[in-house]
């Protein structure tokens, strides 16, 4: 909020505050939460300035501006952002807030400039967010050093570009060091998007990642991703068949004699790694299982994979494939709607209608989303209901679901400055 708004009107979001404080130390851990966390609009406000102002967010891919000048804009609540190539190769981000009179600079999604122009009066700014153009209408003692763009955080790591709103973003250099690692094979600085879709979803941001936490509902929902896609992730699930443990050693192995990563890693609840096999028989999530892309990525010469899962919270997953990679990512719209994107790369060298199908390679995961939209947006139907209140989560297959909970419980509370509650004393999220 406005600092003359804060100090005329008070932060009217404090009673609220609070109350979302209590709710939370006091609810019952593996049930689902209380009603207004899924529709308030109050809290919804809480959840984007404590969460998606203050943690890492992907912003998205580095092959998405491979030259200088390349941009991409993205919108964060209220925040419009920009995220440009400068010179030898850095990447920035900025508030596209012209320092003017506050015109957005970039009105685009992507684009190539020379340097960043407002369009409302011209005030011109360099690719490292130095103004250097505002104009004699300035006056001679303007100084220009004092109104430079407002910069975001930024990092860069496994092709991944992570932004954060906040003063002091929470630490996660270890992760993207072992986000390196895993990427290293795909060589993302050589990938292009080959299709990306957006979908909106009449469903709350937390509906929409429980969801993708949990495949409890797949064998009923998901006919297409279960032609390739296992529906756990672990050896020590309780659904796991000597069978499947055996397909898992044999494919690791095959890993690691090709040098691909694989073993399990997580930095907290809020990132996990872990590459598993697809269905035996199947090398990609395709209709068929068969490639979607006869171009493999980066130094890739076995397109047997499976699947390289990245969870990234609070607002992604990924499949990283040997012939393709699938990025989601989540932008909360208002307390119940929800934008998902997704994004399929593959070898930037790969051509559209010779080595690959766009059609093929989407198809799906177009029928996932929306299968999965339609189960979030019943889901939040019922939740409005004066008669929902908070239901027991399965310890088995829902475990996934009361980590993504704890993880957001626990920095939710952090970031209010309040007590951790009693159940998360030995949660460990980052």
């Amino acid at each position: 909020m406005d600092v003359t708004a804060t100090l005329s009107l008070g932060d009217p979001l404090e009673p609220a505050r609070k109350a979302t404080a209590e709710m939370l130390q006091t609810r019952e851990r593996t049930f689902s939460l209380p009603q207004p966390f899924y529709n308030d609009e109050r809290l919804f406000q809480i959840d984007m300035q404590e969460i998606f102002h203050k943690e890492w967010l992907i912003a998205g891919m580095t092959c998405e501006i491979p030259a200088k000048g390349n941009y991409i804009t993205l919108q964060i609540g209220k925040n419009p952002i920009i995220v440009v190539r400068g010179a030898e190769g850095k990447v920035h981000a900025f508030h596209n807030v012209c320092r003017h009179r506050g015109s957005r600079l970039c009105v685009s999604d992507k684009g190539k400039v020379a340097k960043l122009v407002c369009p409302y009066h011209q005030w011109t700014y360099e690719l490292d967010g130095r103004l250097l153009f505002a104009g004699t209408e300035m006056g001679a003692d303007f100084d220009m050093n004092q109104y430079g763009l407002k910069p975001v955080n930024v990092k860069v790591a496994g092709g991944y570009i992570f932004i954060s709103l906040a003063e002091n973003p929470p630490a996660i250099d270890d992760f993207l060091a072992t986000l390196d690692h895993y990427m290293e094979p795909y060589d993302m600085e050589n990938t292009k998007v080959a299709v990306q879709t957006t979908l909106m979803e009449k469903a709350n941001w937390k509906l929409v990642l429980e969801n993708n936490r949990e495949c409890y509902h797949c064998n009923g929902s998901h006919p297409e991703l279960l032609q390739t896609l296992l529906e756990w992730d672990d050896t020590n699930d309780p659904r796991a068949s000597q069978e499947f443990k055996d397909h898992v050693a044999a494919s690791a192995a095959a890993w690691e004699a090709e040098k691909i990563p694989y073993l399990h890693k997580s930095h907290g609840l809020r990132n996990r790694i872990v590459r598993m096999p697809l269905l035996k028989g199947t090398v990609s999530m395709t209709m068929d299982g068969k490639q979607a892309c006869q171009k493999l990525m980066g130094r890739i010469k076995n397109p047997d994979l499976g699947s390289m899962r990245i969870l990234h919270l609070p607002h992604s997953w990924n499949h990283c494939m040997g012939d393709h990679m699938i990025v989601f990512t989540v932008w909360p719209i208002s307390a119940q709607e929800t934008m998902v994107t997704t994004k399929w790369l593959v070898h930037k060298d790969a051509v559209e209608g010779v080595d690959y199908d766009p059609e093929r390679m989407r198809k799906v995961w177009d029928a996932t989303n929306d299968q999965d939209r339609r189960l979030a947006e019943e889901n939040q139907r019922g939740i409005n209901s004066t008669a929902y209140q908070p239901g027991p989560y399965s310890k088995t297959y829902e475990f996934g679901v009361v980590n993504f909970i704890d993880w957001y419980s626990q920095r939710l509370l952090n970031n209010l400055g309040a007590e951790p509650a009693p159940y998360l004393k030995e949660v460990q999220a980052q």
